[in-house]
């Protein structure tokens, strides 16, 4: 149902069905106002929506027109020619649609939020307006009125004229606002008939437009469309045939790869993971390597098949020797050792299975290595460690890190090659020539000593030095160890005597080379005191081991040079507990004499724990070193160019062991 009239007549009356049927106008008005808020809120929105729909067509029209489809072979077909020109027609038939898009959207502002924002502001801004002022002239008039009609009609009659003539005046001024005030609700009732509507039609008419071009672009790309479908069948029909003829060449591959391989100009390729040296250890890289017999050129290539990328620059070089690399002298299996005429150094590489190894290894008419004698306490193995002691006191006594820097791998186990043969171990103690870097020596003497079939004192005695260490007195404990010593065989002690006083002479130039009696400790508390199991309990005692080794430097002139006293009872230890596990249990390992007979598997289960506790040890040391180098910035240029290019030394251990003598009973003088 429509709105009443609003009549002229009525404003003078100012009767109550006026007064509701002016406010029915009013609620519409109201009404009227907050569509027109929304509809241009919804508007804009819309617009915005249509910018950012039309950014995001352009986007994959770029991304179309930039793909270049690349077919398999050298030629392509006729349809092949028509669907990789494909995507750059779809983009272009996009980039028309949105250009035209964006005009729609261009003029959605002009057609449609201007009009109507500017018929809410004006046309019904001033029928506000005109409301305020009419509710403000009601009030007046009421207020004038009120005020008159309580005139005492006792007042002169002049005073009574002048307040009639008054109110006339406001009921008049009164009468016209009320007048101009229906007028204009009316007035705008009418106009947004058409000022409102208006706006509307036009930006549909620019909806349309846009469709239409639209419409008229499909047209334009019908005959386009029609070839591509004749294409896109043709090119599926030639892939439905070929693809069975390909599966059934994937399935002849599968079952014997061997028969379809590509014959191939190299004499083996393939993936190794090859040993590169970095300033903290060493990293093993996996490369795509080749290798051609006639010009013995070797190629490596980084290559991460994870990624997919190469790692790093091409590398060729020109063989000189391969030599299959021994399990016990490396943690990696499948290993083999490559030499270059023109690269110094070996290059260890590691293939992907002892097969493969064989492969390579046939291709490079590799040798087998070189068999070396077992380390042992004769003339020849303190012959070894003479040399190499005397070349570190006469050469590089002050060189910092010395015995923590390790050497390479490869040189110290060809160094110790040398030194173990029996054509060389019978020359003069000081014939390791300078060639020979300080931390390839120092490396080989604590290597040597971790070859030994037992530690240098003795599994049998490991328990008893560690409880020695744990007393809590510190002449107590000097004096147990003193005992204890004494109780090794001869030749381990002569040994421990040489090594004590040469690692004394190490800690007294400790300014220069920053190795003090603990930083010694941690070094070769492993290497000389290690328990023959490894156990959680053994492990929290290598603190103990180390403390060990720092008695006997401090305290190397008495307890070498002199003969203990009768035993005090702190010397009981290791009676004591002998008799309670005779009493109580077996005896364990670490407490029973040292069998002389051990089986290969044993030896090298024993091998790996003890490298896994030496390596943790040279860790902790290297921590500990590095720590004070940061502490006297003089000293830490120095000792930083030694670091490049190292190689951790896991310990090796022979697989058959000759007998290991009885504790003796030390003289008394």
């Amino acid at each position: 149902m429509g709105l009443p009239a609003l009549e002229f007549s009525d404003c003078c009356l100012d009767s109550p069905q006026f007064r509701e049927r002016l406010k029915s106008h009013e609620a519409e008005l109201d009404k009227t106002n907050k569509f027109i808020k929304e509809l241009i809120k919804d508007g804009k929105s819309l617009v915005a929506a249509l910018k950012n729909l039309s950014s995001a067509k352009r986007k994959f029209a770029d991304s179309l027109n930039e793909f270049k489809f690349r077919c398999i072979g050298d030629a392509e077909t006729d349809d092949e020619i028509c669907i990789a020109k494909s995507l750059q027609e779809f983009a272009t038939v996009l980039r028309n649609l949105e250009d035209e898009r964006m005009r729609m959207i261009e003029n959605a502002g002009e057609v449609l939020i201007t009009p109507l924002e500017k018929f809410r502001k004006e046309q019904i801004g001033a029928a506000k307006d005109a409301k305020k002022k009419y509710d403000k002239e009601t009030e007046k008039y009421c207020g004038v009125l009120e005020k008159h009609l309580n005139l005492s009609s006792k007042k002169k009659e002049s005073q009574l004229q002048e307040a009639d003539s008054q109110v006339d005046l406001v009921r008049q001024h009164f009468y016209e606002v009320s007048l101009e005030y229906v007028f204009k609700v009316q007035e705008v009732q009418e106009r947004k008939m058409f000022e409102f509507v208006e706006p509307l039609l036009a930006f549909l008419q620019g909806l349309f437009t846009f469709y239409h071009h639209g419409y008229e672009l499909a047209k334009d790309f019908s005959d386009f469309k029609t070839e591509l479908t004749i294409s896109i069948q043709n090119t599926r029909n030639r892939f439905e045939g070929t693809r069975s003829e390909v599966e059934s060449l994937m399935r002849k591959m599968k079952e014997n790869p061997e028969e379809h391989r590509n014959i191939s100009p190299f004499t083996m390729e393939g993936y190794l993971y090859v040993q590169e040296k970095r300033h903290f250890g060493t990293s093993w890289v996996k490369h795509y390597c080749t290798y051609q017999r006639e010009s013995k050129r070797i190629t490596m290539v980084p290559f991460d098949q994870k990624s997919g990328g190469k790692g790093g620059e091409d590398e060729a070089v020109t063989l000189k020797s391969c030599i299959r690399r021994k399990t016990d002298s490396i943690e990696k299996r499948f290993c083999f050792d490559v030499e270059a005429v023109d690269r110094p150094g070996v290059i260890t590489m590691q293939a992907l299975s002892e097969e493969d190894r064989k492969l390579w290894m046939e291709a490079m008419d590799g040798r087998e290595p070189v068999r070396r004698d077992t380390a042992q306490l004769d003339n020849i193995g303190f012959s070894i460690i003479r040399k190499c002691i005397n070349a570190v006191e006469t050469r590089g006594i002050n060189e910092q890190g010395l015995y923590r820097i390790v050497g390479v791998n490869s040189r110290v186990q060809k160094l110790l090659s040398i030194l173990m043969d029996p054509k060389t171990a019978s020359e003069t103690e000081t014939d390791i020539c300078a060639e020979w870097e300080i931390k390839t020596i120092t490396s080989a003497l604590k290597t040597y000593l971790r070859m030994l079939p037992g530690p240098l004192m003795m599994y049998q005695f490991q328990r008893s030095f560690i409880k020695a260490a744990k007393l809590e007195n510190q002449e107590s404990r000097i004096s147990e160890i003193h005992n204890l010593v004494h109780r090794l065989p001869e030749k381990n002690r002569q040994m421990l005597q040489m090594l004590m006083n040469h690692l004394a002479n190490v800690a007294n130039n400790h300014k220069q080379n920053l190795m003090t009696v603990a930083n010694l400790g941690v070094v070769f508390g492993p290497t000389l005191l290690r328990p023959q199991e490894e156990t959680v309990a053994a492990i929290m005692d290598i603190k103990f081991q180390n403390i060990v080794v720092e008695i006997l430097i401090e305290n190397h002139e008495k307890i070498f040079n002199t003969v203990p006293e009768t035993l005090p009872p702190n010397s009981q230890l290791l009676l004591l507990s002998h008799k309670k596990n005779t009493d109580s249990k077996p005896p364990s390992c670490s407490e029973r004499p040292l069998t002389l007979f051990h089986t290969a598997q044993a030896n090298e289960n024993q091998e790996t724990r003890n490298s896994i506790i030496n390596s943790s040890l040279e860790s902790v040391i290297s921590s500990n070193v590095n720590s004070f180098l940061h502490s006297n910035s003089t000293l830490r240029p120095s000792l930083n160019s030694s670091d490049p290019d190292l190689e951790v030394i896991k310990p090796s251990r022979p697989n058959s062991f000759t007998p290991t003598p009885w504790p003796t009973k030390p003289k008394m003088a």
